[in-house]
């Protein structure tokens, strides 16, 4: 159905129909400066998202900094995977929705619900969310797949972005709302993502 005119476009909630959804500075030199959380179950959490988005069709815009102007790396394999290789939007900019060519892809999509995941939480996640939902946009920050400098900093934008008017969702929460029904067509993409997410989250705590 057309994602447009299709009845789960109006929903109130998530749906595959009405949402879009930013990744932004999935890079090494940005992975490397999380402190609010564990690099590697971040690195479950994005992968598992990454996937899921890709099962439900979601548009997806992704963004990089510094590629061309400063040599930077672009998104981590792993995610970048997950998201059939979507082509990377680079920019200067810290914050992604001064970036003329990433707020054009969003607005191309035509879609008011913005979920939104990126690294830092406390810059490229913070910045973005702000402008957005002052343009009107209903906005969703993935708070599991997403990490700050430190825990008080990200702990902070998520506190101020919340005070905007921001939505905190988690990877799993995300999962569920956009399939609601398991008598759905394709329950077995939520099937995939609890398993994925799980068994990541186990291997961990095993160790590897």
């Amino acid at each position: 159905m057309d994602g447009v005119t299709s009845p789960r476009a109006k929903d109130w909630l998530l749906t595959p129909d009405n949402a879009v959804i930013t990744f932004i500075d999935y890079q090494a030199d940005q992975y490397a400066g999380v402190g609010s959380m564990p690099v590697d179950e971040l690195l479950v959490n994005v992968t598992t998202l990454g996937r899921l988005v890709s099962a439900y069709e979601l548009p997806v815009v992704l963004s990089t900094v510094g590629k061309k102007m400063r040599g930077m790396k672009g998104t981590n394999e792993e995610l970048h995977a997950a998201l059939n290789h979507a082509p990377e939007i680079d920019r200067n900019t810290l914050n992604s929705w001064e970036d003329p060519d990433f707020r054009a892809a969003v607005e191309k999509t035509g879609r008011r619900k913005l979920i939104v995941a990126g690294l830092w939480t406390e810059i490229c996640v913070a910045f973005p969310v702000l402008d957005a939902l002052h343009e009107g946009y209903e906005v969703y920050v993935v708070e599991d797949a997403i990490g700050g400098v430190s825990k008080t900093a990200h702990d902070a934008a998520m506190r101020r972005m919340e005070q905007a008017g921001a939505r905190p969702i988690t990877v799993i929460g995300l999962a569920g709302e956009l399939q609601r029904d398991w008598s759905r067509p394709g329950a077995d993409r939520l099937r995939a993502a609890l398993q994925g997410w799980f068994g990541g989250h186990r291997a961990l705590r095993r160790g590897g």
